[in-house]
């Protein structure tokens, strides 16, 4: 069923010393190993030390070689930046943090000392279990570093254990700097602390042996779980040497386990390839449940998996990455390295909601099985699960108007670009404006009906003094400010100036159309008065025409939204504007240019009456 018609070849190399190491990356970069066999190494799987597997990485990822570590359990290695081809089929030891701090507030541990030893794995760790420490409220008395070279650091963690005051350790160490510092420790008389030890070697029965049961007795930590790999067990109890008479892994094995060997010796007997690895007691006979073994297991699986997804050919393309297809001559590690922690089953109830729909929850069902609805005509959302509404029939109504909010207005147009000052500005300044203009028009009928008694300058600032307080209340307890407007369009947004008071602003206009109903009123009645000077008939029909201008502008207004607000505006002062300088200075000028005659002293002098005392 996987990599049908396909084979995988592999290589072995020892795991300690560096030579061997370096020799594998080169061997692997090549494509040749030192007995002269060639082929593409597509990944390679290991190391099991942290620090091991960063200084191989380094070396692969720039050729695009995928590494999967089976044991390498450094949080820092998760950084693709740094590491981008590796991976790992064991968790992080942040988890393996998160939990150890956990565990230490569980048993209300909250002052522990740490011992670790040098290299990525460890200090790592150390370092993280601090500052998650530090967030949890667990204090660290000391942290000191093992080491099997220099003694001192050893006297010191003697001397460290016992005079401190804490009663918890947590021994953050790799397997032989655990099984060095107990051989150790077991000398000294080091009683009444309480062990925790990280996932490398807690699991290890052997390091509990009758000489340190009065040390590791309680020891606790976190263990890599435990697995059952059907048919592995069986496979190496009944593995004979013959079965890989190349392996020189294999004779090891045997000649260790059977005190034997299979070379003539005088030491030794000959060993016959035949004797029974179910007689022996040892980790590799011990089947019955894996752990790490059970990472390497994943490991080639991962590969196998990478490489199977790699060579699917459906109509000439690959189902899982489209392009087109490959043979197996054709496969390089960058593919492979493309196509591993990417093969993620999905396991969903619904679907994401796509584009245009939004999610809301059937109370009928599960939170995870929610139902799509498509957005209301003229809205669409933008991506995929708008958020959930919970609603049901009573309240349909609310349901619609909330999933306005939830699908957008669709093609937007934003139109016009009001400001708050603007706003503000626009609507007191034409009000300003307007009195000041009608107010000088009336100072002038007052000026014809009291015959030349009344002062013109007094009139226009009373009446336009008054206009600016009414201004200023206005600003001042509810100013105009922009606002969005998207009752007439679905497909347009209308920012426009909200009036903020509406008494203020129809106090404005009402002043306006007061004074001009005032000035009307008067030059009404000033128009049978002598020619001379008069110009109440002329200021009559200007505000007969300024009148009905902004008579009409009132439910044009109302009903205006947006720029066709501002346009009416605009046409209600231009038409109210051009009519008080139609009607008043248009007779002037007709006798200025064309009955000169008339614009003279003389003339106008003749038509004044004699004046009654």
């Amino acid at each position: 069923k996987l990599l049908h018609g396909v084979s995988l070849g592999y290589r072995l190399y020892n795991g300690c010393g560096s030579e061997n190491l370096i020799r594998a990356a080169v061997e692997a970069v090549n494509g040749e190993d030192s007995k002269g066999c060639s082929g593409q190494v597509q990944a390679v799987l290991g190391h099991s030390s942290s620090g091991v597997s960063e200084d191989i990485n380094l070396i692969l990822s720039s050729l695009s070689i995928p590494q999967v570590s089976y044991l390498s359990t450094c949080a820092c290695l998760s950084n693709k930046k740094r590491y981008p081809t590796f991976f790992r089929t064991v968790p992080s030891d942040r988890f393996q943090v998160i939990g150890l701090v956990q565990l230490m507030k569980h048993f209300d541990w909250r002052w522990v000392g740490i011992i670790y030893s040098p290299g990525l794995y460890s200090e790592e760790g150390t370092s993280e279990f601090v500052k998650e420490a530090e967030k949890e409220g667990v204090c660290v008395e000391y942290r000191l570093p093992y080491s099997k070279i220099y003694e001192n650091y050893f006297n010191t963690i003697v001397q460290t254990l016992r005079e401190s005051s804490s009663k918890v350790v947590l021994l953050f160490l790799s397997l032989s700097y655990t099984k060095s510092f107990l051989s150790e420790i077991e000398n000294y008389n080091i009683t009444g602390k309480q062990w925790v030890g990280s996932e490398s070697w807690i699991t290890q029965a052997d390091l509990a042996s009758v000489e340190r049961k009065n040390i590791l007795q309680g020891a606790i930590g976190f263990a890599l779980p435990q697995a059952s790999i059907p048919g592995l067990g069986e496979f190496l109890l009944s593995l004979k040497p013959s079965d890989e008479p190349q392996s020189a892994i294999i004779k090891a094995i045997w000649e260790t386990f059977f005190d034997c060997s299979f070379s003539p010796s005088n030491t030794s007997t000959m060993c016959t390839g035949t004797e029974d690895l179910r007689t022996v007691s040892s980790d590799y006979t011990d089947v019955a449940y894996f752990r790490a073994e059970n990472n390497v297991y994943k490991a080639v699986y991962l590969v196998a998996y990478a490489l199977h997804a790699l060579l699917q050919c459906q109509n000439g393309s690959n189902p899982t990455t489209g392009k087109p297809c490959v043979t197996k001559d054709d496969v390089q590690p960058k593919l492979v390295s493309s196509g591993i922690s990417n093969q993620v089953p999905r396991s969903v109830c619904r679907e994401p909601c796509p584009p245009g729909t939004r999610k809301a929850i059937n109370k009928r069902r599960p939170v995870c099985c929610f139902d799509c609805f498509v957005c209301p005509e003229g809205t669409i959302s933008n991506q995929t699960n708008t958020p959930i509404v919970r609603a049901n029939n009573s309240e349909l109504s609310f349901l619609l108007l909330f999933s306005l909010k939830l699908c957008f207005l669709c093609s937007l147009t934003f139109i016009g670009r009001p400001s708050e000052w603007s706003c503000m500005l626009r609507h007191t300044a034409f009000g300003i404006t307007f009195v000041l203009c009608i107010s000088c028009v009336l100072g002038k009928t007052i000026v014809v009906l009291m015959a030349f008694r009344a002062t013109l300058p007094g009139h226009v600032l009373t009446f336009t003094l008054i206009q600016v307080v009414i201004c200023i209340l206005w600003l001042t307890i509810n100013p105009p400010f922009p606002k969005m407007n998207m009752m007439y369009y679905k497909d347009k947004i209308i920012l426009e100036c909200a009036l903020g008071s509406a008494v203020g602003f129809w106090a404005v206009l009402g002043y306006i159309g007061l004074l001009a109903l005032l000035c009307f009123i008067l030059a009404f009645l000033a128009r049978k008065l002598p020619d001379s000077f008069n110009e109440a008939k002329l200021i009559t029909f200007s505000m007969l025409i300024f009148c009905a201008v902004w008579i009409a502008f009132i439910p044009a207004y109302v009903s205006s939204p947006g720029k066709f607000t501002v346009a009416v505006e605009i046409f209600a002062i231009l038409a109210s504007s051009f009519g008080l300088l139609v009607c008043i200075f248009v007779p002037k000028c007709y006798i200025i240019i064309f009955r000169p005659d008339q614009n003279s002293k003389k003339h106008l002098m003749g038509k004044i009456p004699p004046r009654t005392l």
